[in-house]
């Protein structure tokens, strides 16, 4: 998905504190693509490389990033519960 627009989560330390923005969607010129290095000894499954650009807004600042929008266990907890009660 992510050669069709689908972003990088983020999250920056200063960011959080200054503008309360949380885990945020950012990065440009994503790209996951087939690289060279082989899975397996049948030789037919490769590892595959993502990677993206971004612009850091602050210096000396802790990022973060993710796959996906991180969540606790207590949110899939209560997801389900949500789920189970409706």
């Amino acid at each position: 998905m992510f050669n069709y627009g689908m972003k990088i989560s983020c999250y920056s330390d200063k960011k959080a504190n200054e503008q309360k923005v949380g885990w945020h969607l950012a990065g440009e010129n994503i790209s996951y693509e087939k690289n060279t290095v082989r899975r397996d000894a049948s030789f037919t499954r490769f590892y595959y490389t993502l990677t993206w650009e971004y612009e850091f807004e602050f210096d000396n600042d802790a990022v973060y990033f993710s796959y996906c929008l991180p969540f606790t266990y207590t949110d899939l907890r209560n997801d389900i519960m949500a789920l189970e009660n409706d």
